[in-house]
Parts: C-alpha cells; structure tokens; sequence
C-alpha cells in the first residue's frame, strides 16, 4: 500500500488516481500510524513552502514523514513536496524545511524578459543519474511545471536538471528518496511512466 500524506497541501486526488491507473493500491491518509506502516510513502504538495511546513507540523505528521525519508521504503516527493525535504526555503523567509536533504530553495530571477515567473507549462527533462524512477524515460522527455522557486543543491543529487534561467534541479536522488520538482500526475505519458516505476518499486518493497 502506498500512502499518498494528506496535510491539506496537495494534488491529492490527482496524484492518487494517478497512481491507481498504473496498478497502484494507495490510500490518501493523514494517520501518521498508516503513514508508518505503509510499504511506501508519497509526499505532495502545492503553495508556499512555510504554509506546507506549518500544515504538516499542525497535522502531526512530521515526524512520521522524516522517518519514512529515512527509512528504505520508497518515497516520492512532488513539487514542494520536494522542496521542503531541503534545509530551508527564501520564500517569504528564509523558512526553514524538514533538512532531510543539503540545499536551499531559491526564487527564479529571469535574465531576460522573455522568460516569466512562474515557470509554467512543458520544458524538458535532462537525464543526470539513471534513477530506476526514470526508467523508460528519455533524455529530452516533457514535463509539466509550475513554481517559482527552485532546488540549489549539491549536482550529486541531481537525476534530472531542467533548462529555464539557466539549469535547475528537476528531480534529485538518493538510495530510497526521489523527489521531482514537477507534477507527474499532469505530465501525461512521461509522467505515468515515472508513477509505474515508483509503483513497482514499492511493490518490490512489500514482496
């Protein structure tokens, strides 16, 4: 079973009926009990990083999401789900994040007018590290994107680096961990592939 955590910041049911279409068994949950007992754990989330923070404090679910990033049950991180796994954010801050991951996440500044902020729409996927996650996926494949701010980390976490005022980090990886910065659930085929990997892998981490 993989517990999608409901801290009131997310895609939810997106993500979960997503998940469901590849095969998946999923439970939207805000139990931290289930959340530590389940075989794997996703964390979404929408809107602004010390909002997500302050929800998952007040839900009573960080502890079990630290543990379950810790553990070697698969875990995925969406959008600012991926965010606040680093030390701290600038928006509207600094803010500080779960420091799961070194990093800071940082505001776009465009160096050129042409290029808006939010970053939102398609733009594509630079493969860095073969993260199981990604199987199936090329290099150069399209993803769907909306933020405004971005990962500063170490370029050993990268799996995937995306061009847009400059390179950012699109998705990191670490042994159990992957987090992307965009929405897998809005990403059509590419999207679902990188689901089924996660799925599998969870199912594996059941067996």
């Amino acid at each position: 079973m993989i517990a999608v955590v409901d801290y009131g910041m997310g895609n939810l049911r997106s993500v979960a009926k997503a998940l469901e279409r590849v095969g998946a068994s999923v439970s939207v949950t805000s139990d931290a009990a289930f959340v530590r007992a389940a075989d794997a754990v996703v964390l979404p989330g929408v809107g602004a990083f010390g909002r997500c923070m302050e929800n998952l404090r007040a839900a009573g679910l960080e502890t079990c999401v630290r543990d379950a990033a810790a553990s070697e049950r698969p875990f995925l991180g969406i959008c600012v789900g991926m965010q606040i796994l680093f030390e701290e954010s600038e928006e509207f801050g600094p803010v500080a994040g779960l420091g799961i991951l070194a990093g800071r996440v940082r505001r776009f500044v465009p160096d050129s007018p042409e290029l808006k902020v939010p970053h939102m729409g398609w733009n594509q996927l630079e493969l860095r590290r073969r993260a199981p996650h990604l199987d199936g996926v090329a290099d150069g494949e399209n993803v769907y994107f909306v933020h405004s701010y971005y990962v500063e980390c170490d370029a050993a976490l990268a799996a995937t680096t995306t061009p847009y005022a400059g390179e950012f980090v699109s998705s990191v990886w670490r042994g159990n961990l992957f987090a992307v910065q965009f929405h897998p659930e809005k990403s059509q085929a590419a999207g679902l592939k990188i689901l089924s990997n996660f799925a599998r892998l969870s199912a594996g981490a059941s067996a």
